[in-house]
């Protein structure tokens, strides 16, 4: 059941990691899904690193942690996605 909440919480943050970069992203959403769960998984790392993975409540910080970590690789990915793909899709 894990697996389908990583995949889950992967598609919602890739979803939302598209939507907040400007301009049009060509990453297909299988892509986009794959990026947000790394996404969550380096954020969840980087909670755990500064101390904030387990709190009382939601953790918002961890899920901005995750946000940003999704973020950053739908860039990558996108721009990887681009390069491999060719410039003619660059709009």
């Amino acid at each position: 059941m894990s697996w389908l909440w990583a995949i889950i919480v992967g598609f919602v943050l890739g979803l939302i990691a598209k939507a907040i970069l400007p301009g049009k992203q060509h990453l297909p959403l299988w892509l986009a899904t794959i990026c947000g769960i790394g996404g969550a998984v380096i954020g969840n790392w980087i909670a755990s690193g500064v101390g904030v993975a387990e709190t009382g409540g939601i953790d918002w910080i961890r899920h901005a942690f995750q946000l940003v970590a999704a973020i950053i690789l739908v860039f990558l990915g996108d721009r990887a996605w681009a390069a491999t793909r060719g410039s003619k899709q660059r709009t």
